[in-house]
């Protein structure tokens, strides 16, 4: 299965509502997953916690858009303390490099003194944003990429940020867990609208996109 699994059947997989992991880095299998319960991001109920607003409005680091779409991924898989293996094997970061160069992945990018320290990285259908993974190795990195993204996406009109799963770390913003049903229904809507990840100008600044954010709740 996994030989003949291609880019385009990644593409149909996320349309339906299932997406794909491995079991270890280094296991080159994969499967697919359609959970019952599934997490979603509601973007007009986006919520930014004062310290994090603070952090984006006086913009420690700098946020690029797809400038290191391999090194976010690299980044996102690497081992860190509590999780010394990762779900990204080999194999799924090749398809999401082809959906990369197709114009349907992107990254969010968080830089300081020229450095990546932080990011994530997603799939963009319709109007549909399915979020990957994040990983930060500076305070607030990911999190500043996170509000970075859900402002791209509110300008950009989409309807829908699946995060796939409800953790503790995106409950904060918001993350609410709907049913598989209810994540279908959402899905469908979604991918019947265009959803425009470039709406928002490449050098938007953290006020801008903390301006889009007020402007949508």
């Amino acid at each position: 299965m996994e030989d003949a699994f291609t880019v385009d059947d990644l593409i149909a997989c996320y349309a339906r509502g299932v997406f794909p992991m491995a079991d270890a880095r280094e296991d080159e299998s994969l499967f697919l997953i359609d959970p019952e319960r599934r997490g979603v991001l509601p973007l007009g109920d986006f919520h930014i916690p004062k310290r994090l607003a603070r952090t984006v409005r006086n913009g420690p680091y700098e946020v690029r858009i797809d400038t290191a779409f391999d090194a976010v991924i690299e980044g996102c898989a690497a081992s860190r303390p509590g999780r010394q293996d990762t779900w990204i094997n080999h194999p799924i970061q090749q398809l999401y490099g082809q959906l990369y160069a197709r114009g349907l992945a992107h990254s969010i990018e968080t830089w300081l003194d020229g450095d990546l320290v932080g990011g994530l990285y997603g799939v963009s259908l319709g109007g549909a944003f399915f979020g990957e993974s994040m990983f930060s190795t500076a305070r607030d990195a990911s999190k500043v990429a996170l509000v970075h993204l859900v402002a791209r996406l509110i300008a950009g009109g989409y309807q829908l940020l699946d995060t796939q799963f409800l953790t503790d770390h995106l409950t904060q913003f918001g993350t609410v867990e709907i049913s598989r049903a209810d994540y279908r229904r959402r899905l469908a809507k979604a991918l019947t609208v265009h959803g425009d990840f470039y709406g928002l100008a490449g050098g938007a600044t953290g006020i801008d996109c903390l301006q889009a954010i007020s402007q949508a709740s």
